[in-house]
């Protein structure tokens, strides 16, 4: 009989054969997970509140996903889907078309990863324009590699080392209340862009994400994306709604930007869009996405068979389990309960906030009373000791934040009630012994 592995052999293993820029937040190696919860290879449980970064929307081995899989892969697993195409990419091309915000025809084209469909959409953009810029926002996250790097609007750990950067990229503030930037200096921040840094009539896109991601959990409000989409309007500029990590009923909506009542001329979607298979897709206005040439446009992976029939399969569970609602009631319980903590720690915690099951818990030092007062300064230091206390009180959690001071929680749309409250009260606990730790 073999002897049993333990996480801290499997570390030192991956410590010995990955490069050390692809580390790991919890030294857990799994063994297996079902919905919400996920088993080490010491036997040990947690609760999943990242969910793969927002990418487990419908759980962990949903029986239908692995039912689709399983069926697609005993018929085959790969032709490309530019040389021979195949039934269930465009049927999942149709899906989403439809789902797409707004009233335009849209079309699609499917890629493997967030990166490259943030790729695509800057290349669909300029060669629909035929102008060159392209304007992101501080805080924002829109992938790793060079070009997305350098719309990404944080440099640790994203960007240092890695540079130079292409040309013609640009940043804007993002509109965040809690930290006194306001809509109207956020659009302010725009036109010192066009006075400084490149005309508008230069401009391609202006991307952004309806909530960022990596940056905070910072909705970006309602009447700031109607004032990017008139603006864009009135420059011939076109809007890319960035939905990796927002998109497929994370939001309490299908997609974020109908939040808003926005439809952008081109966006990303990935993460959610299948299920744990590697997936993305842009999606966007016919015309627009038609400007490039055939032959442009692909990949060898992008619209994969199997990613495809798992992401056809999600797309019915959103619907059939009604997920959109589901994703406001567990956010709504996660919040409830965090602004209870909140009020029991008000120096500590500066913020709480919520779109669907997207929430944050925003930990600061020596705030003064009231939330969004901009008060006291990050603190990395609990937010730190949060995650390295996690895996101890079986929960996996992840930070973000542009100073690293925001715990982000993200739990599966299919999470049952009983798993919520526990998964609170964990929580709670944790954090009083982050809190006990820290003092």
């Amino acid at each position: 009989m073999s002897k049993a592995i333990s996480n801290q052999e499997l570390q030192e293993r991956k410590l010995a054969a990955f490069a050390r820029g692809q580390g790991n937040v919890y030294p857990v190696f799994v063994s297996r997970a079902e919905n919400a919860e996920v088993w080490d290879v010491e036997g040990n449980r947690y609760i999943d509140l990242g969910t793969g970064i927002a990418v487990c929307n419908t759980g962990h081995s949903h029986p239908a996903v692995v039912e689709a899989v399983r069926k697609q892969v005993a018929a085959f697993s790969h032709t490309c889907v530019m040389i021979n195409p195949y039934e269930v990419a465009v049927e999942l091309a149709e899906k989403l078309t439809r789902l797409a915000p707004g009233s335009s025809v849209k079309k699609a084209m499917f890629v493997t990863t967030g990166a490259e469909a943030v790729e695509n959409c800057v290349k669909i953009a300029r060669a629909s324009t035929g102008r060159r810029g392209v304007i992101a926002f501080t805080g924002g996250f829109h992938g790793r590699t060079n070009l997305t790097m350098g719309l990404t609007g944080k440099v640790a750990p994203y960007k240092h080392l890695f540079g130079p950067f292409p040309a013609d990229l640009y940043h804007a503030p993002f509109p965040i209340a809690a930290h006194d930037v306001s809509v109207e200096d956020a659009l302010r921040g725009l036109q010192h862009v066009f006075k400084a840094s490149i005309a508008p009539s230069d401009v391609a896109a202006i991307i952004i994400e309806p909530v960022q991601g990596e940056g905070g959990f910072y909705p970006a409000p309602v009447e700031f994306l109607r004032a990017l989409r008139a603006l864009c309007d009135e420059h011939g500029i076109l809007l890319i709604a960035d939905e990796i990590q927002t998109g497929f009923a994370r939001t309490g909506k299908m997609f974020a930007f109908e939040h808003a009542d926005v439809e952008p001329d081109l966006m990303t979607m990935a993460k959610g869009i299948a299920g744990g298979f590697p997936l993305a897709a842009v999606v966007g206005k016919a015309a627009i996405m038609d400007a490039p040439l055939p032959g442009g446009l692909g990949g060898t992976y992008g619209g994969s068979p199997v990613a495809c029939a798992a992401a056809l399969a999600v797309l019915q569970v959103i619907e059939q389990e009604e997920l959109m609602r589901r994703a406001v009631e567990i956010g709504t319980a996660f919040a409830t309960r965090l602004r209870s903590l909140q009020q029991e720690f008000p120096s500590l915690i500066l913020e709480v906030r919520q779109v669907g099951a997207m929430i944050a818990l925003e930990l600061v030092a020596g705030a003064e009373s009231g939330a969004g007062s901009g008060s006291g300064e990050p603190n990395v230091a609990l937010t730190q000791r949060c995650i390295q206390l996690a895996a101890s009180h079986g929960l996996i959690l992840l930070a973000c934040g542009y100073y690293g001071n925001v715990l982000r929680f993200l739990p599966p749309l299919t999470m049952p009630d009983d798993l919520v409250v526990e998964a609170l009260d964990k929580f709670e606990v944790l954090f009083r012994a982050a809190i006990s730790s820290e003092g």
